[in-house]
């Protein structure tokens, strides 16, 4: 039997549908499944002992597939119809797809609700890539896909001095300017391969960024966080369980604005102080409390 489900998107998107691809392996042992993903997610794919192979597949486009039709698709990508029409293009015997599509939902939800009432018995919780010791450096991670999602450079500096220990600030190419601004004399890590900043983030002692991929990473490993929200509310992307505190001020805005968002900026350095406190369990982790605290900016 051949399965082909589509999620042609990003890493924190594809972990948010590890539980739903699980689901199809438990419901059919002996298939091969095929993930339509971006390939540059093909390390994040490896760790997920539910797919059998990736399809490079970048975004809406047509999905390459060579053989007899697929005997089942999935469409885990979006609510349609253009994802649903890649698939249903493909003539499979079967497709499962979105008929409603539910706004106020987790994502983690969403998928494995779809499965569930297309006879496919789904868990939520089944998310973890593995479990790690935790012994690693801190990893503050500044940027994010859009604007909105970033939290001010200087604010993150902040947390980076209050830091007692190792402390690495992560980004990609394109975000060496921020990562130097953030770190100073700090330890960076930009740009480089996949696999090295899963096992970053998977061994380190805590992570703290915004809603990005790199929050996705610590759900999946167990790995302390502290993730900022803006305009997205945790209860729709927000770790599920876990030693994680996800900051929301309870507004919702645009999700490709290019500027911070308006709730994202009322959140404190003294609260990501707080709230690493809360998540460490009161350990003796930063320095300089009192300081940081005091210079903490809030809008």
């Amino acid at each position: 039997m051949n399965i082909l489900v589509l999620r042609a998107l990003g890493l924190g998107d594809l972990l948010t549908g590890v539980p739903a691809l699980r689901a199809l392996r438990r419901a059919y042992p002996s298939a091969s499944i095929t993930l339509a993903a971006p390939a540059w997610l093909s390390d994040v794919v490896a760790r997920i002992d539910a797919v059998d192979r990736l399809e490079p597949t970048e975004g809406l486009v047509p999905i390459r597939w060579h053989g007899p039709a697929p005997d089942l698709a999935v469409n885990l990508h979006g609510s349609g119809p253009q994802s649903t029409d890649l698939l249903a293009h493909l003539e499979p015997s079967r497709l499962i797809a979105h008929r409603e599509w539910v706004d106020d939902q987790h994502e983690m939800d969403r998928w494995c609700r779809l499965l569930t009432d297309h006879g496919i018995p789904a868990d939520p919780w089944d998310f973890r890539l593995g479990d790690t010791r935790h012994g690693g450096p801190v990893v503050v991670h500044p940027g994010a896909s859009h604007g909105c999602r970033r939290w001010p450079a200087d604010r993150y500096a902040h947390i980076v001095r209050a830091v007692a220990g190792e402390v690495v600030v992560t980004g990609d190419a394109s975000e060496r300017e921020l990562v130097e601004e953030v770190a100073g004399p700090a330890p960076t890590r930009i740009g480089g391969d996949m696999t090295g900043l899963l096992d970053l983030v998977a061994n380190a002692r805590l992570v703290i960024c915004g809603d990005t991929g790199v929050a996705h990473v610590a759900t999946a490993y167990g790995t302390p966080s502290v993730v900022l929200f803006g305009p997205v509310s945790p209860e729709h992307w927000g770790p599920k369980s876990g030693p994680h505190r996800a900051l929301w001020h309870g507004r919702t805005g645009d999700t490709f604005a290019d500027q911070p968002d308006p709730g994202l900026l009322t959140i404190s350095v003294a609260e990501v102080l707080a709230a690493v406190a809360d998540v460490t369990g009161g350990e003796r982790w930063h320095r300089n409390a009192s300081r940081s605290s005091a210079r903490a900016t809030s809008a």
